[in-house]
C-alpha cells in the first residue's frame, strides 16, 4: 500500500525507493520496516515492508503498530508546551515552584533546575539508564529516588541524555493538572489529531489486530525478544507505540508549526521553543560532523536539530527492546519522514539509511552512500567492542584467587536509588539479576569480576568489598559508566538459588 501525490512529489522523486528499502533491510537483517513521507501537508508515501511476525509470516502494513520509544519525548514536550501556553507552567521558573517536594542529590540543582533544564538534558546528572529504563518502581517512586543519582558534570554545562528527567517532566504534568501524563497526552494531543492507533502500553498494543513483534540480532540473526513492559516508571521518555499513518498526522501538525485541520495544539511561539537549539550535543556520537553533508547537532526540547546538505532538519530517534525508529522533518522544505522498524539497534541504528535516502530523493539531490557509511561505522564499532572485552581480560592478575568461598558472595544487595541487585551462586561462578535483567559473572582476580549484561551485549567490571569483620558487605558496579560506581549494600546473606 503506497500513497503518491503528483502535486507534491514528481513521478521520479521516489522511483526506486521501495526497492532500495527492500534491499537495505535484507542486508541489515531487519524483519520489518514501515515508512511514511509527508510533503506539503499530504501523505505522499506510506508503505510496509517485510514481516511484522517472522514465525507466522505476517506482513508489515501502514497500519502495523510499532514501538516509537524515545520519539515519545516530543509528545511529552508538546504536552508541556500546552501547559506553558496556558500559564500553568514555565520553561524557566524553578520546578520547585510547582513541585516543592522535588529533591535531587545536589541542593543547588534541586533549587534552581527548570523545565527547560530537564528537557534539554543539561542538569549535570548522567542517564543511569541501566537503572531507570528497566525500573520496576511506579513513576512517583522513581522521581523520589532521583535524589540518589549523583551529577558528574556542572549544572547547565554539558549535554547528557537522561531519560529519567523526562519521567520527572511527565510526572510534573500530573502534579499540576491531576491527570496522568498518559491521560493528558491522549486528551490534548492524540484525540485532536485523530491518532486513534497510538498507545501508551504494550498490553494495549497486543490487543490490536496488526502489531509488530520485537526482534534483536543474536549471533547475527534476528531472534524474537521480549517487549519492553516498564512503561510505568519511564513512560514519558519512551513508552508509546504507533503506526506510520498516525505518525503522519503528527508530522503534518509539526510541519504546520503546531496547527492541524481543526485547530491549534500550541501557538507558533511555543512551537518555536520546542524546535530551537538549546544545548550543543557534545556527548552525542555524531556531534562532530564526519561528512560534508552534516552539521553540528544541538538538542532542543524533545528534538535535536541540525542541517543536512544546507537544509534545516529536526529529528529524534528511538530505540527500545526489539524496535528502532526515527522521526524527521525539514521545516523549510515541508518534508516529514517517519521510519519504524522491529529490529533492535545493534551498535549502530539503520533507520537513518532509509531516512536520508528518502531526503536526498525528495530534495532532488544525488544520493549519498549512507548504507556504505553505516556499514563502515558498524564494522569499526564491532571491532572496538571485541577489543574492549579483550582489554578487560588482559588486565587479569594471574593466580589471584577470591578472598572468600564463592557461596559467601551470594545475597541481596541494595542501593537507595538503584534498588535491589540479587546474586546467586551458579555452579563455579555467580549470576545476578537487577530490575529483571540477567547478569553473568566471570572471575578476573581477587574479588573483581567481569560482569556481562546480555540484553545490551555490555561488559562491566564489578567488585565486592568487606566490612571490618571481613564479611562481604558491598557489591560495587558502574551501572552508569560516566559516574561513580553504585555501591549496593548486602541486606540478605543468602539469596534464593532459583532464577528470579
Amino acid at each position: 500500500m503506497a500513497y503518491t501525490s503528483p502535486a507534491s512529489v514528481t513521478s521520479t522523486d521516489l522511483q526506486g525507493y521501495p526497492e532500495f528499502v527492500e534491499v537495505t533491510m535484507q542486508e541489515w537483517k531487519v524483519p520489518g520496516v514501515a515508512v511514511a513521507i509527508v510533503k506539503d501537508d499530504e501523505i505522499v508515501f506510506a508503505q510496509g515492508f517485510g514481516k511484522r511476525d517472522l514465525a507466522e509470516n505476517l506482513e508489515v502494513t501502514p497500519q502495523t503498530v510499532f514501538a516509537i520509544a524515545s520519539c515519545s519525548k516530543a509528545f511529552t514536550t508538546m504536552a508541556l508546551a500546552i501547559l506553558v501556553d496556558e500559564g500553568k507552567l514555565s520553561w524557566d521558573e524553578p520546578v520547585r515552584n510547582y513541585f516543592p517536594a522535588l529533591r535531587l542529590s545536589d541542593p543547588t540543582i534541586s533549587r534552581l533546575v527548570t523545565l527547560r533544564d530537564l528537557l534539554c538534558h543539561r542538569t549535570g546528572i548522567p542517564g543511569y539508564d541501566l537503572v531507570t529504563l528497566h525500573s520496576l518502581m511506579p513513576r512517583k517512586e522513581l522521581v523520589e529516588r532521583l535524589q540518589y543519582f549523583e551529577p558528574n558534570k556542572g549544572f547547565r554545562t554539558t549535554w547528557q541524555y537522561n531519560n529519567a528527567m523526562y519521567s520527572l517532566a511527565g510526572y510534573l504534568i500530573e502534579v499540576v493538572t491531576g491527570q496522568t501524563w498518559e491521560a493528558f497526552v491522549q486528551q490534548r494531543i492524540l484525540a485532536p489529531l485523530g491518532m486513534t492507533n497510538t498507545y501508551f502500553s504494550v498490553r494495549d498494543v497486543q490487543q490490536v489486530a496488526d502489531f509488530a513483534l520485537p526482534y534483536k540480532l543474536i549471533q547475527d540473526e534476528p531472534q524474537r525478544t521480549d517487549f519492553y513492559t516498564r512503561e510505568d516508571a519511564i513512560g514519558p521518555a519512551g513508552s508509546m507505540s504507533s503506526t506510520v499513518l498516525d505518525m503522519s498526522k503528527w508530522l503534518r501538525c509539526l510541519l504546520n508549526k503546531g496547527k492541524y485541520s481543526e485547530g491549534t495544539l500550541v501557538p507558533e511561539e511555543q512551537f518555536r521553543e520546542l524546535t530551537s537549539p538549546q544545548m550543543v550535543m557534545s556527548a552525542f556520537p555524531h556531534n562532530l560532523p564526519k561528512y560534508p553533508e552534516e552539521f553540528y547537532y544541538s538538542y532542543a526540547l524533545g528534538w535535536w536539530t541540525t542541517c543536512y546538505r544546507g537544509h534545516r532538519l529536526v529529528q529524534h530517534s528511538g530505540g527500545i527492546n526489539g524496535f528502532s525508529c526515527l522521526t524527521t522533518f525539514l521545516p523549510d522544505d515541508n518534508i516529514g519522514i517517519v521510519v519504524l522498524t522491529n529490529r533492535q539497534a545493534h551498535l549502530v541504528p539503520v533507520h537513518g539509511i532509509f531516512t536520508y535516502n528518502a531526503v536526498d530523493r525528495l530534495l532532488q539531490l544525488e544520493t549519498v552512500p549512507w548504507n556504505e557509511r553505516t556499514r563502515q561505522s558498524y564494522d569499526k564499532l564491532k571491532e572496538q567492542e571485541a577489543k574492549s572485552q579483550q582489554e578487560s581480560l588482559a588486565t587479569r592478575v594471574p593466580d589471584a584467587p577470591l578472598s572468600h568461598p564463592l557461596s559467601t558472595y551470594a545475597g541481596q544487595f541494595e542501593h537507595p536509588g538503584g534498588g535491589t541487585f540479587t546474586i546467586v551462586q551458579d555452579g563455579d561462578t555467580l549470576k545476578g539479576w537487577h530490575n529483571g535483567l540477567e547478569y553473568t559473572f566471570q572471575h578476573l582476580h581477587y574479588d573483581v569480576f567481569l560482569v556481562f549484561l546480555e540484553h545490551y551485549n555490555f561488559y562491566l567490571k564489578g567488585s565486592f568489598a568487606t566490612n571490618l569483620n571481613g564479611d562481604i558487605e558491598n557489591f560495587v558496579l558502574p551501572l552508569e559508566p560516566a559516574a561513580k560506581p553504585l555501591v549496593f549494600t548486602r541486606v540478605v546473606v543468602e539469596a534464593p538459588a532459583a532464577s528470579l
